[in-house]
């Protein structure tokens, strides 16, 4: 969860009260909020680099806030004290208006096709007449921090501009260039540097180096110009120098690109219902129109209110209350969904405005009224419906036989499902094709390629990784494998194995041996043909020609023991010989 830091004093006089901490504590669970903690920014300099290091440090009081990932509206001091302003019913959820300038005095932001291949989506508007003091500008720009961090995935997504609009003139050109071709003063920077020499500029900046990667690999970096040449920012890494915003700036052009167009709406959206309040006509703002490279045009922001039709019973059933259509519109409109009755009181019809980008499904505003209503009011309730738990018999049975092997000696490892195709094949001697493994479609890494079907590599890599340990060395997993299967509603099926290993200075098949017989001795299972267990000579390309045994139970094969192969055991970096047995426990269940 993201958290907000706020200065106390800041807050309660936006709030028009004070608070104790206690009541303020209070007033965030209301609202669905939790105080973390409460500090300052000698105490946090302290904690961090001891108290010399604090000396000087501002003493006043932050009241650090977590606020829930989705709500992108409450990240900043602006929108927390709006929410609970409404949510206390003390002023009316503004509405936001977007104002288009007539044609051709409006600011226009053209995309070139060259943006494509690196960041193909461009959206803008302009905030006119807003006045800035040194706490709004610092709440300015740590809002459009906490959105790289949290919506914009560390700008990979999107990444937010900002500018003084008077220092530029447009239409401005969103376009990409090879780094040599770019060349502007950097934001707090004394010079001019091209692209290629600002990436080497901050490699070493523990700010900014993070967000490098993100482009310099690619031949064209993104960049947008004024009218003029004047170079606004080079999107996600930094902006130019001249256009910096200061506190006498009166017109701001917010420009947010990036690779996912619906993420860059929500994201300007949520800057310009924000610091609107702040414009000469709040909650104001100027419309820029972008034009794109097949010549269509789209009028940004959207600042789009929809209508959702959601009925009280449905509220009622799932929150466990029984309010009046009448009450449940009240909840919600406290919560920033501005709601009425309409029909019969059948319906309840809830505005999104479009600061709520997390209301997607009517299980969202569930939960608002359910908040609004206060978790602490709900009555608890017996459940109607009585069911007694009972554990799943083929859980139950391979804790039972975790025990036992436990007690047998044998320490349980716990391995990834997920493995190399080299590991399921070509270090135990066998085609991949024949594995009937199920393949993972983009595998980020070459150890996680596909489901395992077999648990023996897990095993061997956990002895790998521990041939330190004194010998021998005597291990179990009971996990599940995963096998294609064209039958099953899903193409794969799961089958609960049993793999148990001896690693020493020789084979020591006859452990293994008495393993499998204990194993079935706590099963119940006679040894013998007819209603047992018997076990015959096999092959096994794992396993050690004449040293491997096929294991048949209830009139079927349930698996193999036998002495692990030289080559499979040079394979996963072992020196010493092994034994292992792998059976299916799902017939015993």
């Amino acid at each position: 969860m993201p958290t907000v830091s706020v200065k106390r004093e800041l807050l309660f006089q936006a709030l028009g009260r004070s608070y104790t901490d206690e009541e303020f504590d209070e007033l965030c669970f209301e609202f669905g909020l939790e105080l973390d903690e409460i500090t300052s920014e000698k105490d946090i300099i302290s904690k961090e680099k001891g108290e010399e290091k604090a000396k000087g440090a501002s003493d006043v009081v932050l009241y650090k806030i977590d606020v829930p990932a989705n709500r992108y509206d409450l990240l900043c001091l602006e929108g927390l004290v709006r929410g609970l302003q409404v949510f206390k019913e003390r002023i009316n959820l503004p509405r936001f208006e977007k104002i288009i300038p007539a044609e051709g005095e409006g600011q226009r932001l053209i995309i070139t096709e060259q943006t494509a291949q690196v960041r193909p989506h461009a959206v803008a508007a302009v905030l006119r007449n807003i006045t800035f003091t040194k706490d709004r500008y610092d709440s300015f720009i740590d809002l459009q921090e906490k959105l790289h961090q949290n919506i914009c995935r560390k700008r990979a997504l999107v990444a937010i501009g900002t500018h003084d609009l008077d220092t530029i003139t447009g239409p401005f050109t969103y376009t990409a260039k090879a780094p040599s071709e770019i060349k502007f003063k950097p934001l707090n920077q004394s010079q001019e540097y091209t692209a290629s020499q600002i990436m080497d500029l901050y490699r070493t900046d523990s700010h900014l180096r993070h967000y490098l990667p993100l482009i310099e690999n690619k031949p064209r970096y993104p960049v947008i110009y004024d009218s003029n040449g004047v170079v606004l920012s080079m999107p996600p890494i930094i902006n130019g120098d001249h256009t910096k915003i200061t506190l006498n700036t009166r017109n701001v052009f917010i420009e947010c690109t990036g690779t996912d167009i619906t993420k860059a709406k929500i994201v300007l959206d949520i800057i310009v219902t924000m610091f609107s309040e702040y414009c000469e006509k709040p909650f104001t703002v100027e419309a820029v129109e972008v034009v794109y490279p097949n010549g269509k045009t789209h009028i940004y922001p959207e600042l789009a209110y929809r209508t959702e039709k959601v009925k009280p019973e449905y509220i009622n059933k799932k929150v466990g209350i029984s309010e009046t259509p009448s009450s449940l519109a009240k909840l919600l409109t406290r919560m920033c969904l501005k709601s009425h009755v309409t029909g019969n009181g059948n319906h309840l019809e809830v505005e999104i405005p479009p600061t709520r980008a997390d209301i997607i499904h009517a299980c969202d505003i569930v939960e608002d009224a359910a908040i609004a209503y206060g978790y602490n009011n709900i009555q608890m309730l017996i459940p109607k419906t009585y069911t007694i738990a009972n554990q799943l018999p083929l859980n139950k049975l391979a804790e039972l036989l975790r025990l036992d092997l436990a007690a047998a000696g044998f320490t349980e490892a716990l391995t990834f499902a997920l493995c190399s195709q080299e590991d399921i094949a070509d270090k135990l001697r066998t085609d991949i094709s024949a594995t009937n493994a199920v393949r993972i479609a983009n595998p980020k890494t070459a150890e996680f390629q596909v489901a395992r079907t077999t648990l023996l590599p897990g095993l061997l890599k956990t002895i790998a990784a521990n041939r330190k340990m004194p010998l021998p060395l005597k291990l179990f997993e009971i996990s599940d494998i995963v096998v294609k299967d064209p039958n099953a509603e899903v193409g794969a099926r799961n089958y609960r194995h049993l793999c148990a290993i001896y690693y020493n200075k020789s084979p020591g098949f006859e452990i293994i041996h008495g393993l499998l017989d204990r194993v079935m001795q706590v099963l119940e299972v006679p040894p013998n043909e007819e209603n047992g267990y018997t076990i015959k000579a096999a092959e096994g390309s794992a396993f050690f020609p004449g040293r491997c045994a096929e294991v048949f139970a209830k009139g079927q094969s349930i698996g193999k023991l036998g002495v692990v192969h030289p080559d499979v055991i040079t394979k996963f970096e072992l020196t010493m010989p092994c034994s292992v047995l792998e059976i299916n426990i799902e017939p015993f269940v």
